[in-house]
Order: structure tokens, then sequence, then C-alpha cells
């Protein structure tokens, strides 16, 4: 699909200006410059988000939206890594990132994507890495697996956009929909997983699936990008695995679900030596109790998210900060402690007043390295907490 020429020109036209060269075909009348312009739009997406794939020059892009949508390679070698087995299908194939990575884990893999021209750019891609383990089918994938003997593996990430386009948050008003399909799934495979919204309200999801052992909330960076729910028949136990993905290492925090109802923590209206704030995977699984057991911190409010502590904890998996000061939001205390801060990085955590409110009220403007938290503690005073990065 790409030839030499072709892959020259886009190399040699990668930091061109994509919509100023889609208007200059006639200066190149030998080179496909629409396929040209989405090959460097897709490159770009590439080096951020699958850089192992922006490596390889004859690794074909879709159009923009497959790209927008598809799994960065830092999430797909996750999900790769809790798999293993003989046999796995992927019934909602896309560009191919999650199935590239977790077939390579399996003697046998499927893809199934309904998209025909979709399903030939991943087989085409497929080749060009080298995977001679797969099969590549376009058509309906629920209709592929009912005629399909039980694999060890179903691979299932459901359209999460309605007809209008709206993004959707219900597991049941996904495409297709889990519980609609779900006998289906338990008896064609001995594992399933199903990526879904990290928007998705998880308590409500367990509420509406069965043999749920596994839920990973995975963040990269800090920033909460997916869910994956895991169905095991084989296991009774249910884990909630809060994920956060660093350039240098990974953090891993398991909880059992059970763990939250049982938790001891204190709760406090004096703030400590340090503050902490988990991380979004943290933050999203709502097992705030249970941080401030783990850890052995106390929490400054029930609704407030946020600890404290004497001593450092430094394995603990946030942001971790010194702390400076804390003061009253009052005129007193805003002029005697913030009126020397001209920058700094705002934060509200249970706190009536907007951010906005409050730098308007401090003229502090944004950035730095001073982190100011606005909260409130166990006693329901209203506080500034003014910190820096341990």
């Amino acid at each position: 699909m790409l030839n030499p020429e072709l892959i020259d020109f886009i190399k040699e036209h990668e930091c061109d200006d994509i919509h100023e060269l889609a208007l200059s075909a006639k200066r190149y009348p030998d080179i496909d410059i629409q396929l040209a312009v989405q090959q460097i739009s897709g490159r770009k997406i590439a080096k951020e988000k699958v850089p192992s794939w922006y490596h390889i020059d004859s690794i074909l892009y879709p159009k923009h939206i497959s790209m927008e949508q598809c799994s960065s390679e830092q999430t797909a070698r996750y999900k790769a890594g809790l798999v293993e087995g003989n046999s796995m299908i992927d019934l909602t194939g896309g560009f191919g990132v999650d199935f590239s990575f977790i077939a390579a884990r399996f003697k046998e893999a499927i893809y199934i994507e309904q998209q025909e021209e979709l399903a030939e750019v991943a087989k085409y891609n497929l080749d060009v890495l080298g995977l001679n383990n797969v099969r590549v089918e376009s058509t309906d994938g629920i209709a592929y697996l009912e005629k399909l003997s039980p694999v060890d593996l179903i691979y299932i990430d459901p359209a999460r956009r309605s007809s209008e386009g709206r993004k959707i948050f219900r597991i049941e008003d996904c495409t297709p929909n889990i519980i609609e399909i779900e006998d289906l799934l338990d008896v064609k495979g001995e594992r399933v997983m199903i990526k879904l919204s990290p928007m998705l309200d998880i308590s409500l999801a367990l509420k509406s699936m069965r043999n749920v052992s596994d839920i990973h909330i995975v963040s990269v960076a800090n920033e909460c990008k997916e869910l994956l729910f895991i169905k095991d028949r084989n296991k009774k136990d249910q884990h909630i695995h809060c994920v956060n993905i660093q350039k240098d290492k990974t953090d891993v925090l398991l909880f059992h679900k059970e763990d939250e109802d049982s938790a001891h923590v204190n709760y406090t209206s004096s703030v400590g030596q340090y503050l902490y704030e988990p991380n979004a995977s943290i933050l999203k699984a709502g097992m705030y109790k249970s941080v401030a057991d783990i850890y052995k911190l106390e929490k400054l409010h029930p609704s407030s998210h946020l600890y404290t502590s004497t001593d450092l904890i430094s394995e603990f998996q946030g942001r971790k900060f010194v702390v400076e000061t804390v003061c009253s939001f009052n005129k007193k205390d805003i002029k005697q402690h913030l009126s020397a801060i001209k920058q700094a990085n705002i934060t509200t955590r249970n706190f009536p007043v907007s951010v906005q409110e409050i730098r308007k009220k401090t003229r502090i403007s944004e950035g730095g390295d001073i982190y100011i938290f606005a909260t409130t503690l166990s006693d329901e005073k209203k506080v500034l907490i003014i910190c820096r990065k341990v």
C-alpha cells in the first residue's frame, strides 16, 4: 500500500503544514497527496501515542478519527502483560494497537472489525509487524463469536458514542451492549477483558455484570485513561488494581472491594508536615479510607480526599508535598501569608470557592513551584495549605 517513493515523500515532508501540503497536489503529480497527508497526520499522532510503530516507516495509518480513538502503546503493553494463552479474539479490532500487543502473547489470535477499510489497514500492518499467528476478519464480531469454539481470551472495546456522537458512560449504552451479550461472552471466553471509559461509574457497572474478578483503573502520568473489567469464572475474589504508568516506572496499588468498608481512618483538623494527594486511579476507585489505612495517614475530612502525616511516607502513590504554612481564608490571613506570593498552582478540594475566585482575591497568577490547596478540615474550618513538592 505504501511504495518506497511515497514513504520517502512522507518522511521528507513530515514537518510540513498538512493543510498547505493538501493544496499543493499539482506540484507532485506522481504522489497521492491525499494518502500522504493522511500518513503524515497519523505519524504525528503515533510519534507520541505509539512510538514503536512511528519508527517503522511502512506502517499504514487510517483516517484521523481511528487514530484519535486508538489506545496508546503504554496502555496496550500493560494490557498485554495481564494475559497469555493459546487462543484469543478481539471483537472490536479498530486500528489494532491493543490487538497487536495482546496477540503476541497467544499462539492464535483473531482480529474482527466491521469496517472493511480499517480491517485492511490492520491486516497490512500486522504483516509488517511480522505477526504470523493472526487472522483478520471484516465481519460482525458477535455473529462470528457465536460460531466460534471457546477461546482463552475475548477482548472487547465497545463503542462509547451514541449515533449523535455524544459520549456514553453507562455500560448498557455501549455498542455492543455488554449486558445483552454477557451469556455469550461467558460461554465462549475463559476470560473476558472489557475496555471501558474512565468516566464510567464502576459501582453501577459491577451491579450490572457478573463474574468480574478484576478491575484495572489505568492512568498515564496521573491522567485516568481507561477502565479494564476482567471476567474470570474461575476466580471468586474481586480485586481493584489502581495503575499509574509513568516514564520510568508503573505504580500499582491493589485493593479488595471490601477493604473500604472495614478500613480504619482518623480525621484531623491539624495539618502535619506533609500533605498527600492520591493519584488519579486511586481517586477513581473511591478507596479513600483504604489509602489512609494502608499508609497510616490522617485524612483531613471525609470529603476532602487529602491526607497528612508528621513523617514522610516516600512510597505513597500520588503527589507528596512539604507543608510550609496553613492559613484561614480571610483577608487578614491572606494578606499575612500570601501577599509575597505572586505565582502558585492552586487546587480546590471540598471548598466552597472556585480557583478563579481565589486567584481574583489573592492576585496570584498560575504556575511556579508553590502549591496552594484550598480545602476543608475535619472541624469544617476552611483553610489554604501552602506547600511545595517533595
